[in-house]
């Protein structure tokens, strides 16, 4: 069995990419299981210059071989109109091969968003990128209101996943509620993974 728990994410401004550290770090907390931080690269209407094997920064491109070596996923995006960004969308619409196989059925998933708003499409960019969890087998795992924080918080935070409000100007820091929630995600994740104890 993978001990990986896959963090997955598209990242523009950091927001996102931020979040998926919090997420892994409550993966981490798990005995034995392990974090896989990676990125999707950026996409273009026009591609003028191919993309680096490797990015400037954060974490590396994702791999076929990550997914299906990973115990469970955990997907993030910023918010685009109420859906996942692009880059997310083109990668994931390139998955069709790990369909056929069913290299992701019976895993644990999760999904978490960040926003420049509190009402700017948290909750319906965390539907759009479970639809093609479920399409490829893989079990939600969300937030439940067991969680003060759940309850608590005035930032970012839903039962569907994690989520961040970053300012219009992209100034807000991740609240104390939303970090939490982020650790929890990843902690339930793991926890849901170990039991299950997924074959990769």
């Amino acid at each position: 069995m993978s001990h990986d728990i896959l963090v997955l994410y598209y990242s523009r401004s950091g927001h996102t990419a931020q979040l998926a550290r919090f997420i892994a770090r409550g993966v981490e907390e798990v005995p034995g299981m392990r974090a896989r931080l990676r990125q999707v690269p950026p996409v273009a209407p026009v591609t003028e210059i191919a993309m680096p094997p490797e990015p400037e920064d954060g974490a590396p491109y994702v791999s076929r071989t990550d997914l299906v070596e990973c115990a469970g996923l955990a997907l993030g995006s910023p918010t685009r109109f109420g859906n996942m960004a692009a880059p997310l969308k083109y990668f994931l619409d390139t998955t069709g091969a790990e369909w056929a196989s069913g290299a992701l059925a019976g895993k644990p998933a999760a999904v978490f968003t960040s926003t420049s708003t509190m009402h700017g499409g948290q909750e319906a960019t965390l539907l759009s990128m479970a639809l093609p969890l479920l399409h490829h087998g893989m079990l939600l795992v969300g937030i439940p209101y067991t969680e003060p924080a759940l309850n608590n918080t005035v930032t970012g935070g839903t039962p569907y996943g994690a989520s961040h409000v970053s300012g219009t100007r992209g100034d807000n820091g991740i609240s104390d509620h939303e970090r939490e929630l982020a650790r929890n995600l990843g902690r339930r994740l793991a926890d849901v993974a170990r039991r299950l104890g997924t074959p990769a």
